[in-house]
């Protein structure tokens, strides 16, 4: 898939969530999952969000709750969790002093780091 195949199909994803149309958010993961790999429909699927929590927040509680799969959710939070340790570390603070990570990939802080991010 190429940058601009990907980006109509981030603007559809968003337009699904904004929507808030259970069968066509639930068809288009389907279809993404057929051509992506998990971590690219993942990444898909947080661009979509961001663009879309400019909008209407309310529609990425209801996307989290009715159209993201438990395989996909867990690939966004490993991309995140990933994310936010790189930020951590960014920031100045120091793995295995102020935060790790658990088995799971989950990121844990201390009490200050939490701010920081």
């Amino acid at each position: 898939m190429n940058s601009l195949e990907l980006d109509r199909e981030i603007s559809r994803m968003a337009r699904a969530i904004l929507s808030r149309n259970t069968e066509i958010g639930s068809a288009l993961i389907t279809y993404l999952k057929t051509q992506l790999a998990l971590e690219c429909v993942a990444a898909v699927l947080l661009v979509s969000i961001e663009r879309t929590i400019w909008f209407d927040p309310d529609s990425i509680v209801w996307a989290v709750e009715n159209i993201i799969p438990a395989d996909i959710m867990q690939e966004m939070q490993r991309i995140t969790s990933f994310t936010t340790y790189k930020h951590l570390i960014g920031k100045g603070y120091v793995p295995g002093k102020n935060l790790s990570v658990d088995a799971k990939g989950q990121v844990l802080a201390k009490h200050q780091s939490k701010k920081a991010a």
